[in-house]
Protein backbone atom coordinates (compact mmCIF):
# COMPACT_ATOMS: atom_id res chain seq x y z
CA UNK A 1 0.00 0.00 0.00
CA UNK A 2 2.61 2.08 0.29
CA UNK A 3 3.34 2.68 -3.40
CA UNK A 4 -0.47 3.45 -4.05
CA UNK A 5 -1.25 7.38 -5.58
CA UNK A 6 -4.03 9.46 -5.31
CA UNK A 7 -4.45 8.18 -9.17
CA UNK A 8 -5.69 4.94 -7.98
CA UNK A 9 -7.26 6.17 -4.54
CA UNK A 10 -9.83 8.56 -6.74
CA UNK A 11 -10.56 6.39 -9.67
CA UNK A 12 -11.63 3.97 -7.08
CA UNK A 13 -13.59 6.23 -5.45
CA UNK A 14 -15.35 7.29 -8.53
CA UNK A 15 -15.94 3.83 -9.37
CA UNK A 16 -17.28 3.34 -5.98
CA UNK A 17 -20.09 6.60 -6.94
CA UNK A 18 -21.08 4.83 -10.59
CA UNK A 19 -21.35 1.22 -8.73
CA UNK A 20 -23.76 3.01 -6.05
CA UNK A 21 -25.99 5.14 -8.54
CA UNK A 22 -25.93 1.65 -10.72
CA UNK A 23 -27.27 -0.48 -7.83
CA UNK A 24 -29.97 2.73 -7.68
CA UNK A 25 -31.43 2.27 -10.79
CA UNK A 26 -31.49 -1.72 -10.77
CA UNK A 27 -33.35 -1.52 -7.51
CA UNK A 28 -35.97 0.63 -9.12
CA UNK A 29 -35.60 -1.93 -12.23
CA UNK A 30 -36.52 -4.40 -9.92
CA UNK A 31 -39.47 -2.79 -8.57
CA UNK A 32 -40.89 -1.73 -11.96
CA UNK A 33 -41.32 -5.41 -12.37
CA UNK A 34 -42.69 -6.29 -9.37
CA UNK A 35 -45.52 -3.23 -8.56
CA UNK A 36 -47.99 -1.83 -10.27
CA UNK A 37 -47.41 1.42 -12.41
CA UNK A 38 -48.93 3.79 -9.65
CA UNK A 39 -46.49 1.91 -7.18
CA UNK A 40 -43.57 2.20 -9.81
CA UNK A 41 -44.24 5.84 -10.19
CA UNK A 42 -44.10 6.37 -6.67
CA UNK A 43 -41.06 4.49 -5.76
CA UNK A 44 -39.29 6.89 -8.56
CA UNK A 45 -40.81 10.36 -6.29
CA UNK A 46 -39.70 8.16 -3.17
CA UNK A 47 -35.85 7.44 -4.39
CA UNK A 48 -35.06 10.98 -5.45
CA UNK A 49 -36.97 12.30 -2.80
CA UNK A 50 -34.71 10.55 -0.19
CA UNK A 51 -31.55 11.63 -1.81
CA UNK A 52 -32.60 15.24 -2.56
CA UNK A 53 -33.88 15.85 1.22
CA UNK A 54 -30.86 14.39 2.57
CA UNK A 55 -28.84 16.35 0.07
CA UNK A 56 -30.72 19.60 1.60
CA UNK A 57 -30.65 18.81 5.32
CA UNK A 58 -26.70 18.14 5.02
CA UNK A 59 -26.12 21.98 4.05
CA UNK A 60 -27.65 22.64 7.29
CA UNK A 61 -24.54 23.44 9.04
CA UNK A 62 -22.95 25.49 6.21
CA UNK A 63 -25.53 27.46 4.79
CA UNK A 64 -28.53 27.88 7.60
CA UNK A 65 -27.27 30.32 9.75
CA UNK A 66 -28.62 31.76 11.37
CA UNK A 67 -31.37 29.83 11.24
CA UNK A 68 -31.85 27.67 14.17
CA UNK A 69 -29.08 26.77 16.26
CA UNK A 70 -25.62 25.39 15.65
CA UNK A 71 -26.09 22.53 17.66
CA UNK A 72 -29.66 21.87 15.76
CA UNK A 73 -28.09 22.23 12.76
CA UNK A 74 -25.27 20.32 13.41
CA UNK A 75 -27.28 17.15 14.03
CA UNK A 76 -29.27 17.83 10.86
CA UNK A 77 -26.04 17.63 8.81
CA UNK A 78 -24.64 15.00 10.38
CA UNK A 79 -28.07 12.74 10.57
CA UNK A 80 -29.36 14.05 7.04
CA UNK A 81 -29.26 10.61 5.29
CA UNK A 82 -31.22 9.00 8.61
CA UNK A 83 -33.68 11.21 8.74
CA UNK A 84 -34.74 11.30 5.46
CA UNK A 85 -34.66 7.15 5.78
CA UNK A 86 -36.61 7.72 8.02
CA UNK A 87 -39.22 10.29 6.83
CA UNK A 88 -39.73 8.58 3.28
CA UNK A 89 -40.09 4.93 5.59
CA UNK A 90 -43.26 6.70 7.17
CA UNK A 91 -44.82 9.24 4.14
CA UNK A 92 -45.93 6.05 2.00
CA UNK A 93 -48.30 4.81 4.91
CA UNK A 94 -50.03 8.32 4.89
CA UNK A 95 -53.32 8.75 3.36
CA UNK A 96 -53.98 6.89 -0.75
CA UNK A 97 -50.37 5.84 -1.01
CA UNK A 98 -51.00 3.35 2.03
CA UNK A 99 -53.07 1.77 -0.57
CA UNK A 100 -50.33 1.02 -3.16
CA UNK A 101 -48.44 -2.43 -3.51
CA UNK A 102 -44.96 -1.53 -2.90
CA UNK A 103 -42.10 -3.40 -3.04
CA UNK A 104 -40.53 -3.51 0.82
CA UNK A 105 -36.95 -5.41 2.11
CA UNK A 106 -37.27 -8.92 2.87
CA UNK A 107 -36.38 -9.80 5.71
CA UNK A 108 -37.63 -13.32 8.13
CA UNK A 109 -39.59 -13.70 10.76
CA UNK A 110 -37.49 -15.90 12.56
CA UNK A 111 -33.50 -16.56 13.09
CA UNK A 112 -32.79 -19.36 11.06
CA UNK A 113 -30.97 -20.52 8.15
CA UNK A 114 -32.56 -19.21 4.60
CA UNK A 115 -32.62 -21.98 2.94
CA UNK A 116 -35.41 -24.29 3.88
CA UNK A 117 -33.20 -27.71 3.64
CA UNK A 118 -30.86 -26.22 6.44
CA UNK A 119 -31.57 -26.43 10.33
CA UNK A 120 -28.88 -24.92 11.54
CA UNK A 121 -26.20 -22.36 10.53
CA UNK A 122 -22.67 -24.11 10.86
CA UNK A 123 -21.69 -25.32 8.07
CA UNK A 124 -20.16 -29.31 8.50
CA UNK A 125 -16.88 -27.74 6.29
CA UNK A 126 -14.82 -31.36 7.24
CA UNK A 127 -17.63 -34.04 5.15
CA UNK A 128 -17.30 -31.43 1.73
CA UNK A 129 -15.67 -33.05 -1.04
CA UNK A 130 -11.81 -32.23 -2.01
CA UNK A 131 -12.49 -30.94 -5.33
CA UNK A 132 -15.20 -28.20 -3.83
CA UNK A 133 -13.15 -27.10 -1.00
CA UNK A 134 -10.16 -26.85 -3.89
CA UNK A 135 -12.20 -25.37 -6.76
CA UNK A 136 -13.02 -22.27 -3.79
CA UNK A 137 -9.44 -21.40 -3.16
CA UNK A 138 -9.85 -19.14 -6.65
CA UNK A 139 -12.57 -17.09 -5.87
CA UNK A 140 -11.95 -16.96 -2.06
CA UNK A 141 -8.51 -15.86 -3.00
CA UNK A 142 -10.39 -13.12 -5.26
CA UNK A 143 -12.45 -11.84 -2.87
CA UNK A 144 -9.78 -11.84 -0.50
CA UNK A 145 -7.87 -9.04 -2.63
CA UNK A 146 -11.23 -7.45 -3.04
CA UNK A 147 -11.40 -7.04 0.95
CA UNK A 148 -7.99 -6.27 1.72
CA UNK A 149 -7.56 -3.68 -1.18
CA UNK A 150 -11.20 -2.15 -0.46
CA UNK A 151 -10.17 -1.63 3.14
CA UNK A 152 -7.60 -0.35 2.73
CA UNK A 153 -7.84 1.97 -0.16
CA UNK A 154 -11.50 3.15 1.60
CA UNK A 155 -9.39 3.83 5.05
CA UNK A 156 -6.85 6.09 2.79
CA UNK A 157 -9.58 7.96 1.46
CA UNK A 158 -11.20 8.64 4.41
CA UNK A 159 -7.75 9.82 5.75
CA UNK A 160 -6.62 12.36 3.07
CA UNK A 161 -4.52 15.23 3.94
CA UNK A 162 -7.49 17.46 3.78
CA UNK A 163 -9.03 15.84 6.75
CA UNK A 164 -5.93 16.57 8.47
CA UNK A 165 -6.06 12.64 9.88
CA UNK A 166 -3.65 10.24 11.34
CA UNK A 167 -3.93 6.81 10.20
CA UNK A 168 -2.40 4.51 13.22
CA UNK A 169 -2.25 0.78 13.58
CA UNK A 170 -5.60 0.30 14.48
CA UNK A 171 -6.51 0.39 10.67
CA UNK A 172 -4.08 -2.85 10.13
CA UNK A 173 -6.24 -4.50 12.62
CA UNK A 174 -9.28 -3.96 11.51
CA UNK A 175 -8.04 -6.31 8.52
CA UNK A 176 -7.23 -9.03 11.25
CA UNK A 177 -10.94 -8.38 12.59
CA UNK A 178 -12.60 -8.16 8.98
CA UNK A 179 -10.34 -11.81 8.11
CA UNK A 180 -11.35 -13.49 11.47
CA UNK A 181 -15.39 -12.58 11.22
CA UNK A 182 -15.39 -13.50 7.43
CA UNK A 183 -13.84 -16.90 8.08
CA UNK A 184 -16.64 -17.27 10.71
CA UNK A 185 -19.21 -16.13 8.73
CA UNK A 186 -18.01 -19.01 5.94
CA UNK A 187 -18.30 -21.65 9.33
CA UNK A 188 -21.78 -20.19 9.84
CA UNK A 189 -22.64 -20.59 6.25
CA UNK A 190 -24.18 -16.62 6.31
CA UNK A 191 -22.73 -13.94 4.00
CA UNK A 192 -19.79 -11.77 5.60
CA UNK A 193 -21.13 -8.52 7.22
CA UNK A 194 -18.90 -5.67 6.08
CA UNK A 195 -20.28 -2.35 7.18
CA UNK A 196 -17.63 -0.09 5.65
CA UNK A 197 -19.25 3.29 6.39
CA UNK A 198 -16.89 4.16 9.01
CA UNK A 199 -14.34 3.99 6.13
CA UNK A 200 -16.08 6.34 4.06
CA UNK A 201 -15.25 9.80 3.07
CA UNK A 202 -19.17 10.44 3.94
CA UNK A 203 -18.21 9.34 7.61
CA UNK A 204 -15.31 12.07 7.64
CA UNK A 205 -17.52 14.63 6.66
CA UNK A 206 -19.70 14.33 8.93
CA UNK A 207 -17.17 14.38 12.01
CA UNK A 208 -15.40 17.49 10.45
CA UNK A 209 -14.92 20.79 12.74
CA UNK A 210 -12.88 23.88 13.20
CA UNK A 211 -10.40 24.39 14.81
CA UNK A 212 -7.30 27.34 14.74
CA UNK A 213 -5.04 27.06 11.97
CA UNK A 214 -1.73 27.68 13.99
CA UNK A 215 -2.51 24.08 16.20
CA UNK A 216 -2.46 22.40 13.48
CA UNK A 217 0.22 21.89 10.31
CA UNK A 218 -1.47 23.17 7.14
CA UNK A 219 -2.80 21.18 5.17
CA UNK A 220 -1.52 20.62 1.22
CA UNK A 221 -4.04 19.86 -1.08
CA UNK A 222 -3.99 18.18 -4.56
CA UNK A 223 -5.82 20.07 -7.86
CA UNK A 224 -9.32 19.42 -7.92
CA UNK A 225 -9.55 19.20 -3.80
CA UNK A 226 -11.76 21.63 -1.96
CA UNK A 227 -10.10 23.94 0.42
CA UNK A 228 -10.77 23.25 4.06
CA UNK A 229 -10.71 26.47 5.49
CA UNK A 230 -14.63 27.66 6.13
CA UNK A 231 -16.02 30.22 4.58
CA UNK A 232 -19.16 31.17 6.55
CA UNK A 233 -18.81 33.78 9.22
CA UNK A 234 -20.58 31.81 11.37
CA UNK A 235 -17.44 29.22 11.67
CA UNK A 236 -14.72 30.44 10.01
CA UNK A 237 -13.09 34.06 9.29
CA UNK A 238 -10.56 35.11 11.89
CA UNK A 239 -11.16 34.16 16.22
CA UNK A 240 -9.34 36.51 17.89
CA UNK A 241 -6.50 36.56 14.58
CA UNK A 242 -6.39 32.98 14.35
CA UNK A 243 -7.42 31.88 10.90
CA UNK A 244 -9.65 28.67 11.26
CA UNK A 245 -9.59 25.05 9.55
CA UNK A 246 -11.19 22.02 9.04
CA UNK A 247 -10.19 18.86 11.04
CA UNK A 248 -12.31 15.60 11.55
CA UNK A 249 -12.71 14.75 15.08
CA UNK A 250 -11.09 11.22 15.32
CA UNK A 251 -13.01 8.36 17.77
CA UNK A 252 -13.76 4.22 17.08
CA UNK A 253 -17.39 4.85 18.20
CA UNK A 254 -18.63 4.75 15.34
CA UNK A 255 -17.39 1.82 14.25
CA UNK A 256 -18.40 0.06 17.36
CA UNK A 257 -21.93 1.15 16.91
CA UNK A 258 -22.06 0.43 13.19
CA UNK A 259 -21.05 -3.31 13.82
CA UNK A 260 -22.82 -3.68 16.47
CA UNK A 261 -26.17 -2.44 15.04
CA UNK A 262 -25.54 -4.87 12.21
CA UNK A 263 -25.41 -7.13 14.78
CA UNK A 264 -28.56 -6.77 16.63
CA UNK A 265 -30.58 -6.12 13.44
CA UNK A 266 -30.21 -9.81 12.47
CA UNK A 267 -33.00 -10.29 14.97
CA UNK A 268 -36.50 -10.93 14.22
CA UNK A 269 -38.16 -8.04 15.63
CA UNK A 270 -35.36 -5.33 14.69
CA UNK A 271 -35.82 -7.23 11.00
CA UNK A 272 -39.46 -6.26 11.55
CA UNK A 273 -38.25 -2.94 11.57
CA UNK A 274 -35.72 -3.37 8.04
CA UNK A 275 -38.77 -5.27 6.75
CA UNK A 276 -41.07 -1.73 6.70
CA UNK A 277 -38.21 0.28 4.51
CA UNK A 278 -39.43 1.05 0.78
CA UNK A 279 -36.93 -0.50 -1.45
CA UNK A 280 -37.49 3.00 -3.15
CA UNK A 281 -35.58 4.47 -0.12
CA UNK A 282 -32.66 1.95 -0.27
CA UNK A 283 -32.67 3.24 -3.86
CA UNK A 284 -32.11 6.88 -2.92
CA UNK A 285 -29.35 5.96 -0.23
CA UNK A 286 -27.45 4.62 -3.12
CA UNK A 287 -28.03 8.24 -4.80
CA UNK A 288 -27.23 9.89 -1.76
CA UNK A 289 -23.59 8.14 -1.02
CA UNK A 290 -22.75 8.24 -4.94
CA UNK A 291 -23.43 12.10 -4.45
CA UNK A 292 -21.28 12.79 -1.91
CA UNK A 293 -18.94 10.43 -2.68
CA UNK A 294 -18.33 12.12 -6.11
CA UNK A 295 -18.33 15.50 -4.01
CA UNK A 296 -15.12 14.78 -2.47
CA UNK A 297 -13.57 13.42 -4.95
CA UNK A 298 -10.69 15.21 -6.82
CA UNK A 299 -11.85 14.22 -10.20
CA UNK A 300 -14.59 15.75 -9.98
CA UNK A 301 -12.83 19.04 -9.47
CA UNK A 302 -10.54 18.75 -12.33
CA UNK A 303 -13.44 18.03 -14.80
CA UNK A 304 -15.03 21.20 -13.83
CA UNK A 305 -11.86 22.43 -14.95
CA UNK A 306 -12.38 20.69 -17.83
CA UNK A 307 -15.95 21.97 -19.09
CA UNK A 308 -15.40 25.55 -17.68
CA UNK A 309 -13.61 27.85 -20.50
CA UNK A 310 -10.27 29.41 -19.82
CA UNK A 311 -12.05 32.75 -20.16
CA UNK A 312 -14.55 31.73 -17.29
CA UNK A 313 -12.05 29.79 -14.54
CA UNK A 314 -10.81 31.05 -11.26
CA UNK A 315 -8.34 33.07 -11.49
CA UNK A 316 -6.60 31.70 -8.80
CA UNK A 317 -6.52 28.58 -10.45
CA UNK A 318 -4.83 29.83 -13.59
CA UNK A 319 -1.96 31.27 -11.37
CA UNK A 320 -1.44 28.41 -9.37
CA UNK A 321 -0.62 26.42 -12.41
CA UNK A 322 3.10 25.92 -12.61
CA UNK A 323 4.98 27.47 -15.18
CA UNK A 324 5.83 23.75 -17.26
CA UNK A 325 2.24 22.67 -16.51
CA UNK A 326 -0.26 22.68 -19.17
CA UNK A 327 -3.99 22.54 -18.77
CA UNK A 328 -3.97 20.23 -21.86
CA UNK A 329 -2.00 17.64 -20.01
CA UNK A 330 -4.36 17.77 -16.56
CA UNK A 331 -7.26 17.41 -18.50
CA UNK A 332 -5.85 14.56 -20.50
CA UNK A 333 -4.76 13.27 -17.00
CA UNK A 334 -8.14 13.20 -16.06
CA UNK A 335 -9.63 11.58 -19.25
CA UNK A 336 -7.42 8.90 -18.69
CA UNK A 337 -8.90 8.50 -15.15
CA UNK A 338 -12.49 8.71 -16.19
CA UNK A 339 -11.63 6.08 -19.16
CA UNK A 340 -10.27 3.78 -16.74
CA UNK A 341 -12.73 3.82 -13.99
CA UNK A 342 -15.16 2.75 -16.80
CA UNK A 343 -13.59 0.12 -18.34
CA UNK A 344 -12.81 -1.19 -14.92
CA UNK A 345 -17.03 -0.67 -14.22
CA UNK A 346 -17.65 -1.89 -17.70
CA UNK A 347 -15.98 -5.08 -16.55
CA UNK A 348 -18.15 -5.62 -13.48
CA UNK A 349 -21.12 -6.03 -15.57
CA UNK A 350 -19.63 -9.15 -17.16
CA UNK A 351 -18.94 -12.53 -15.84
CA UNK A 352 -15.35 -11.32 -15.07
CA UNK A 353 -16.50 -9.15 -12.35
CA UNK A 354 -15.29 -10.68 -9.37
CA UNK A 355 -11.52 -9.97 -11.08
CA UNK A 356 -12.23 -6.24 -10.78
CA UNK A 357 -10.24 -5.96 -7.69
CA UNK A 358 -7.54 -7.25 -9.09
CA UNK A 359 -7.68 -4.38 -12.01
CA UNK A 360 -7.66 -1.90 -9.20
CA UNK A 361 -4.38 -3.37 -8.02
CA UNK A 362 -3.01 -3.25 -11.59
CA UNK A 363 -3.19 0.65 -11.66
CA UNK A 364 -0.41 0.80 -9.00
CA UNK A 365 2.52 -0.44 -11.26
CA UNK A 366 0.53 1.42 -14.45
CA UNK A 367 0.67 4.80 -12.62
CA UNK A 368 4.58 4.01 -11.68
CA UNK A 369 5.80 2.67 -14.81
CA UNK A 370 3.85 3.75 -17.75
CA UNK A 371 2.46 7.00 -17.03
CA UNK A 372 5.72 8.74 -16.80
CA UNK A 373 6.40 8.16 -19.93
CA UNK A 374 3.15 9.94 -21.15
CA UNK A 375 3.48 12.72 -19.01
CA UNK A 376 6.03 15.01 -17.77
CA UNK A 377 7.08 14.82 -14.28
CA UNK A 378 6.49 18.31 -13.31
CA UNK A 379 2.71 17.62 -14.77
CA UNK A 380 2.65 14.16 -12.67
CA UNK A 381 4.09 16.18 -9.62
CA UNK A 382 1.66 18.74 -9.60
CA UNK A 383 -1.63 16.20 -10.00
CA UNK A 384 -0.69 13.43 -7.89
CA UNK A 385 1.40 12.25 -4.59
CA UNK A 386 1.24 9.22 -2.45
CA UNK A 387 -1.36 8.34 -0.91
CA UNK A 388 -0.33 6.60 2.36
CA UNK A 389 2.99 8.98 3.13
CA UNK A 390 4.68 12.32 1.91
CA UNK A 391 5.71 13.04 -1.14
CA UNK A 392 5.32 12.05 -4.63
CA UNK A 393 6.92 9.29 -7.28
CA UNK A 394 8.78 11.38 -9.28
CA UNK A 395 10.63 12.52 -6.13
CA UNK A 396 11.93 9.27 -6.07
CA UNK A 397 13.81 7.03 -8.12
CA UNK A 398 13.25 2.91 -8.31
Amino acid sequence: MRYVTHFSADIFSLLNSVIYFQKAVLELQRNKTAVSMASFLYSIVGAAGTCLFAVFLSTADKHWAPLLGRTPRMLLTEYAAAISIIFFIGVPHIGELATLDQQRLSVQTELRPTSLSRTVFFVRFWELPARWALAAMLPGAIITVLFFFDHEISSIICTLKRYGVRKPGGFAWDIVLLGTTTAICGVLGIPPANGLLPQAPLHSESLRHTVPEEDNASVQLTPGEKSPQVESDSQSGTVLGKQLSVRVYEQRYSAFLQAALILAFISPPLQHLLGLTPTSVLAGLFLFMGYQSLTVNPIMGRVAYLLTPPSERDVRAQEGLPENVRWCAVHAYTLTQIILTAAVFGVTLTVAAPVFPVLIITLVPLRLTLMNKIWSRDTLRWVDSWACREGRPEDETF
